[in-house]
């Protein structure tokens, strides 16, 4: 069965001064594949800067013109980095929904609720203004807004960032696209609502039958959400597969240093908070071998050449010269990652 999207050997260079896109340049993302099957869920994850965000707003090609993107990117077969302008627009809100991470910088501030949502229902599917207003209402009792009907006349100042980000939610699913992409969308909220969204839109991929692509840099914030994760440093895929053998057993160091700088729910007042030592890569010049080995306790003369992305189980690879026998999942916690 064709996956509802397919992504392969995706690379993203940003041209830096006077220079063409293909001459240097920031090395954004580097041979990155994967694909989400219909009504799967896919977190990237990573540190800021590692290449997930730039991943996701390339499927829809919203990156600046600076930006060259090469590879392949196809939604249920049909390949998107060779649509005309025209054709990309009709993909997008349509093939491909988009919920961003600051929903006020989503939302038009002096436009009503009503009008926001109802758009991509008459832009795509043709509505009447008559009916996008009653599907507007619909769709924003589906996103737990209460009082739908009242609400379209109100305006996004009048909401709470939680109330926004389920409005941005549900401009995103109103044409009931193929996929759903969600870049950091819980960043700017506080824990209890950023736990409400995240129910919200797993209970949308369930019902609704979508694929949903999660970007977090948390992964504390995709654990039971996700079924397969990519985790993403410098640009390249650390390590991707079947997020529970992720959680239980991490096949790489940075990974491990993620799950291990994750707060405890009963945290001891005396324990220091586990960090990962060091700076992410300036990525103007990618370096020869591991870009992760800088900062790595486990580095070894063999780092210094690039790891392939190998199988470390049925459904999961990593990206490191590390063998299968160092379980780096006992380690969390210790501070050995």
């Amino acid at each position: 069965m064709t996956p509802a999207l397919e992504v392969t050997d995706l690379n993203v260079r940003f041209a830096i001064g006077h220079g063409g896109a293909g001459d240097g340049g920031v090395h954004a993302v580097n041979g990155v594949s994967f694909a989400v099957e219909r009504g799967q869920t896919v977190a990237i994850v990573g540190e800021s800067g590692s290449g997930k965000s730039v991943t996701c707003l390339s499927l829809l090609r919203l990156l600046p013109r600076n930006a060259r993107v090469t590879g392949s990117v196809r939604l249920e077969g049909q390949e998107l980095l060779t649509l005309s302008e025209t054709e990309i627009r009709r993909i997008r809100g349509r093939g491909i929904g988009l919920v961003y991470q600051d929903p006020m910088a989503a939302l038009n501030p002096v436009r009503t609720i009503g009008a926001q949502v109802a758009e991509p229902l008459r832009l795509h599917l043709g509505l009447s203004r008559r009916a996008a207003a009653e599907r507007a209402a619909e769709l924003l009792g589906t996103v737990g807004i209460p009082s739908p009907r009242q609400q379209l006349k109100a305006y996004p100042h009048e909401f709470s960032g939680g109330m926004r980000q389920r409005v941005v939610i549900a401009m995103a699913i109103a044409c009931e696209p193929k996929v759903l992409l969600a870049d950091e969308p819980t960043t700017a909220l506080d824990v209890s609502v950023q736990a409400q969204i995240l129910e919200l839109l797993k209970n949308l991929t369930t019902e609704l039958g979508i694929s949903l692509v999660l970007v977090s840099h948390d992964l504390s914030v995709v654990a039971g959400l996700a079924d397969d994760v990519l985790v993403m440093y410098g640009g390249f895929l650390a390590e991707q597969g079947d997020a529970l053998e992720i959680f239980e057993r991490p096949a790489h160091p940075y990974t491990a240093g993620l799950l291990a700088s994750i707060p405890d729910t009963a945290p001891d007042p005396d324990a220091e908070l586990i960090g990962i030592a060091g700076q992410p890569p300036d990525m103007r010049e990618v370096p020869p071998g591991c870009v992760f080995a800088p900062r790595c306790a486990y580095a070894f003369d063999q780092c210094g050449q690039r790891p392939p992305l190998e199988h470390r189980g049925r459904s999961h690879r990593a990206a490191c010269w590390l063998g299968p026998e160092v379980n780096l999942g006992e380690r969390i916690g210790r501070g050995a990652a």
